[in-house]
């Protein structure tokens, strides 16, 4: 019912959108004098702000055309290198042509993309940043209301399949970098195939702000999930996907609860960002606009999580703490990271992550007591919050090249 709520109140206001689009067609038109009077300014900008917020956002795309290598301009082309039913491994090839066979030779790198709300491209910076020194493929998952019931469920286990399929099709020596929420099922994924010997055992692994376990310096998203029994999310924020999308039927946490509970965790930020693209619509500039737009277009863009793959994060990550345990099952068998000695482990916090707390993260070199103590590196980033850590000015100029160091230390798994 709540799904079939929504999808009434974003029909309830189509014709209200389309009066606003209208609106600000009539009074933009230079030929209109309107436009040129403060009070035209405000409407229009009224109307443009009412569009943005009451819109649906589709997926974006990572418009990454061409990187700099080594201060030459090098094309990039986007290539599915594996398909599943709810996600795929993306590879981002540059034109090997105009490289030279020193910078053609790049690690490999897979970077896992949280599948918290998001769609992968949360995390074009990060791409667009180890790009230039790193061969880049990225896990592209898929909105379940997109995926048809026929397909089966998606749990936790599955999303711990799909990295180790990724890891098999892309080989020996690949490093990997898990961002946010995949931590714990990358490290249990990189646990069982150093457990079994598997060739295609990340070389190194490199988890950035992650709830390896979240009973270090609780947030506001850890408390929420320990304060009610998973039957109450169960039946309070699961529902199913309704016409015409191709999961109707498929039971689900929508991306549309997700997205609300970030924006009020910062509510006071977004509507003073949205007051102020108000301000910058009335008095022309351009260049604020533009950034709000960018930002916005990406962050209201969610997607939904298949209820088993969603149930089983609340009850094994943030409720029962099984990694931390020592009590993660996968498919009957043990995880046990101890059994990790050859890959390398960096982890990187942000300082004011109000998300996954200080701590958190750094858990990881606790239940990793395989690994060399050379082997294992942590890194805290000062005055930066959740996004900062996988983003923004202090990811590159700080964070990536200690990603970047950390790699070339292991040229292949066992050095």
């Amino acid at each position: 019912m709540l799904y079939q709520l929504y999808e009434m109140n974003h029909a309830a206001f189509a014709p209200f959108r389309a009066a606003a689009q209208v609106t600000q067609a009539m009074l933009r038109n230079p030929m209109n004098p309107a436009a040129f009077t403060l009070p035209g300014r405000a409407t229009a900008a009224a109307a443009d702000v009412f569009e943005s917020i009451t819109r649906r956002y589709g997926k974006p795309s990572f418009d990454i055309d061409e990187v700099l290598v080594d201060g030459h301009p090098v094309a990039v082309t986007e290539q599915i290198v594996l398909r599943k039913p709810f996600g795929q491994l993306k590879y981002f090839k540059k034109d090997r042509t105009v490289m030279s066979a020193k910078t053609a030779d790049m690690p490999r790198v897979l970077i896992v993309a949280p599948l918290s709300g998001h769609y992968a491209t949360l995390l074009r910076g990060t791409v667009n940043a180890m790009l230039p020194e790193h061969d880049v493929f990225i896990t592209d998952w898929r909105d379940a209301r997109q995926v048809p019931v026929s397909e089966g469920k998606f749990g936790l286990e599955d999303y711990i399949d799909y990295v180790m399929d990724f890891l098999h099709v892309l080989g020996p020596n690949t490093h990997v970098v898990a961002v946010c929420q995949p931590g714990p099922a990358v490290l249990a994924a990189t646990a069982l195939m150093s457990e079994d010997n598997d060739p295609c055992t990340p070389a190194t692994l490199t988890i950035m702000g992650s709830p390896i376990d979240p009973r270090k310096s609780p947030t506001i998203p850890n408390e929420l999930a320990t304060s009610r029994p998973l039957e109450w999310f169960k039946s309070h924020v699961i529902t199913t996907v309704p016409l015409p999308h191709p999961g109707f039927t498929r039971r689900v946490y929508p991306g549309f609860l997700q997205l609300t509970g970030f924006m009020t965790m910062n509510l006071d930020r977004h509507i003073d960002a949205h007051r102020k693209l108000f301000d910058s619509l009335i008095q022309g500039d351009g260049d604020s606009t533009d950034g709000h737009r960018r930002f916005y277009d990406e962050y209201l863009s969610v997607l939904d999580l298949d209820a088993a793959f969603y149930l089983d994060t609340i009850e094994v990550i943030f409720q029962k703490f099984d990694l931390p345990n020592g009590t993660m099952m996968h498919r009957g068998r043990r995880v046990d990271p101890s059994k990790i000695r050859k890959t390398g482990l960096f982890t990187v916090e942000g300082e004011n992550d109000d998300i996954s707390g200080i701590g958190q993260t750094q858990a990881a070199h606790d239940i990793c007591t395989g690994i060399p103590a050379k082997k294992k590196a942590d890194y805290i980033q000062a005055n930066v919050g959740h996004y900062g850590v996988f983003n923004g000015n202090r990811f590159r100029s700080e964070i990536q090249p200690r990603i970047r160091d950390f790699i070339r230390s292991f040229p292949t798994l066992g050095a």
